[in-house]
Formats: C-alpha cells, structure tokens, sequence
C-alpha cells in the first residue's frame, strides 16, 4: 500500500500525500515515500517546481499517535534512528535544489506543520488551523524548532511551541508561516499559477542558488557569509542562465525560462 502519489505535468512536480483515513498522519513508511518521491522529482530533468499537497480533509495531522505509541518501547537507539529519519526529511525539503510549494488545503498540525514550515511557499485556505500541539500530549517539537526559529524568530517561536494553541491562516500568515490564502475552490489554480509564474518568469538554476543560500549564509558569521557571498556572485556570472538572461535583457528579447 503507498501513502502517497507523485507524477509530473507541464514541468511541475506533485507529491500528495494520500492518507485520508488517518488525516494524512507520518509513520515510517510514510516518510520513507516523502524521501523517495522528493529524491527522485529533484533528480528529473523535466521538473522544475514541486507543489506538496494532500487528499482528503486534513493537509496532515502530525505523527501517527499509534506508530508513537510503538515507539516507546523502542530502545533509545531505534527511537534516535527513527528521529533521524524524519530530520532527514525535512533538511531534505529545506536544502531541496528546486523549490517546494506546499498546498495545504487542510489543517496542518504538529509535524504537519512541520512539513509545511520547511516549505518554501505555503498557500493555504481561510479555514484551515496551524500549530505545534505536542506539548498538550508530553512531547516536544524538537526537529522542526531548528527550522523554525530560522524562519519566524524566537518570539514567535516560544508563542507557538509553548503555547500548543492552533491559530487561525490569517495568524499563521501574520506570524510568517503561510504565504497566501485562498478559497478552497481557489487554491489548486492560484498554486499552479504561481507555479508557472516561477517557471516562466525566472531561471531555475538562479533560484537553485539562491534558496542553497538563504539556507547555508544563516549559520555563517557575517565576514564567512559575506566571502561565500562574494564567491558565489563571481561563479553564477559565468553560468548559462546569467550569460542568456543578461543577453536577453540587453538585446530586448523577452525570454521564457
């Protein structure tokens, strides 16, 4: 049984998590499928985008309570293997060399909303709910902390992990979480147009380096940074991309990606 469906139209990669009975929620075998379905969009030529998405009610509901149940009565061994298998994940969505749209069209909750967090773009409905809930049931937000203190800032961070309060889209958007909401009979056509926006409008390798750098500068201190910085600029001038946009711009022809 898969957990999930992935295919390619018109240069746009689709992964849906297909889980609906148990709201989308992550086992192993589901984040294995992530793993192999996001390794094997990013390494296809013919795909430039990759849009996230689910089947059913719910985007997804976090771990599967039962699989956690399982795990403790793991050793610490196996529940350190199975905590790196989902980190391995989701620094693989976050480093991914093309960018990742999620879709959600559903409640996104605990490491649901984790998935989404290490998303480059969220678009999201008015009626869906955002959270961290795993302190209400004694656990921790571990992984996703390190992702999301990166991308909304410890303020923000302590409100959402401390708290375990679900918030609304509109405060999920204020807070930096979600790009952009729309109806639910909206969202499939406004993700896919912005999608082929991306695709047409900008160079794919441009946009390859420059999420590779949003995520490597962060860690750096500001003299590193600003000498990778320096070093990048000199090699994407030599690139093909630069060389034909350029051209293009200085000849006045327009040119789709």
């Amino acid at each position: 049984m898969s957990y999930i469906e992935y295919g390619v139209k018109d240069r746009i990669g689709f992964i849906t998590l297909n889980r609906p009975e148990k709201r989308n929620a992550l086992n192993f075998e589901l984040v294995t499928e992530l793993k192999t379905a996001f390794s094997t969009l990013e390494n296809d030529d013919q795909v430039r985008i990759i849009i996230l998405k689910a089947n059913g009610q719910a985007f997804c509901a976090g771990a599967d309570l039962a699989y956690l149940q399982q795990l403790q009565h793991f050793s610490y061994e196996e529940n350190l293997a199975d905590s790196n298998h989902l980190k391995e994940l989701l620094l693989q969505i976050y480093t991914l060399k093309k960018v990742v749209i999620a879709q959600v069209q559903g409640h996104a909750l605990a490491g649901g909303c984790g998935l989404a967090t290490v998303c480059d773009f969220v678009f999201t409905v008015p009626e869906a709910k955002f959270g961290y809930t795993e302190v209400k049931i004694g656990f921790i937000p571990a992984i996703v902390m390190v992702f999301l203190l990166r991308k909304i800032g410890e303020a923000n961070v302590k409100q959402l992990l401390l708290s375990g309060d679900l918030v609304s889209a509109e405060a999920a958007r204020q807070l930096g979480l979600v790009n952009r909401i729309f109806s639910k009979e909206a969202l499939a056509y406004e993700v896919n147009s912005f999608a082929q926006k991306l695709l047409q409008a900008n160079s794919a390798h441009a946009m390859m380096v420059t999420k590779q750098m949003i995520a490597q500068v962060q860690s750096m201190s500001l003299q590193e940074a600003l000498t990778f910085a320096a070093e990048m600029n000199a090699r994407t001038r030599a690139s093909e991309d630069c060389k034909r946009g350029v051209s293009s711009f200085l000849n006045k022809e327009t040119i789709v990606w």
